[in-house]
C-alpha cells in the first residue's frame, strides 16, 4: 500500500503561502537545502531542477497530488510543472490550460482518487498542497513532512483549512534543525 506524504513549507505561524499565495519569504537555498533534496529530491518543477542541475532521480514519490490553487501558481509559464511524475490536480470547474500535457484533471470527490492511488503500485504519493485539499484528506495522510521556514507571514493560507474539532494524533520520526533556521519535522500517523 502507498502512502499518502504531505510535504510542504510551512511558516512558523502556520501558513504555506501568504494571502496573495505569496510563498517567496522561504529560504530555499541555506544549509537545509542540500539535505532536504537528498531526502525529498524530485519535489521541485522539472523545469527549475533541470535549470539548478539537480537530477529528479530517486524521489521518494512518483505522484503529486495538488488543489487547483496550488497547480495554478505555475502558470501559465509552467502548465506541466513535475513532469517527471505522474500529476493529479483536484478540481472544480477549472479547464486544462494550454500545454499542460501529462496533467490529470479530476473532479471527484479527492478522498476517494487518494484510496484509489493508494491500492496501486508504485512509489509514495505527494500532496504539494493546498490547505483547503489538505483539510479534505485529513484522514488519509500518513505522514507529514513540514519544512518549517523561520518567518511569520501573520496571515495566508493556512497548513490546513479550518474543519471541525476532531484531533488525529502523529508521532514525530525525525526533526532536523539547519543553522538557516529552517526545521524538517517529519511525523507520521500514530
Amino acid at each position: 500500500m502507498r502512502d499518502l506524504t504531505y510535504y510542504v513549507a510551512v511558516s512558523m505561524d502556520g501558513y504555506i503561502a501568504g494571502p496573495g499565495g505569496e510563498f517567496d519569504r522561504f529560504l530555499v537555498e541555506g544549509d537545509h537545502a542540500a539535505v532536504i533534496w537528498g531526502k525529498y529530491g524530485g519535489t521541485a518543477p522539472t523545469a527549475l531542477a533541470d535549470a539548478a542541475g539537480l537530477s529528479v532521480e530517486g524521489s521518494p514519490f512518483d505522484t503529486v497530488l495538488m488543489g487547483w490553487n496550488a497547480y495554478a501558481v505555475g502558470l501559465p509559464e509552467m502548465p506541466s510543472p513535475y513532469r517527471h511524475l505522474r500529476q493529479i490536480v483536484v478540481t472544480r470547474g477549472h479547464q486544462a490550460p494550454a500545454g499542460a500535457e501529462g496533467v490529470e484533471f479530476t473532479d471527484r470527490d479527492p478522498v476517494e482518487v487518494v484510496r484509489e492511488l493508494k491500492t496501486e503500485e508504485g512509489k509514495g504519493i505527494w500532496l504539494c498542497g493546498g490547505g483547503a485539499l489538505a483539510a479534505v484528506l485529513r484522514d488519509e495522510i500518513d505522514s507529514l513532512a513540514l519544512k518549517r521556514n523561520p518567518v511569520l507571514f501573520g496571515a495566508g493560507i493556512p497548513l490546513f483549512e479550518s474543519g471541525e474539532y476532531d484531533p488525529a494524533a502523529f508521532r514525530p520520526t525525525a526533526v532536523t534543525p539547519f543553522e538557516s533556521g529552517v526545521v524538517l519535522a517529519e511525523y507520521t500517523r500514530a
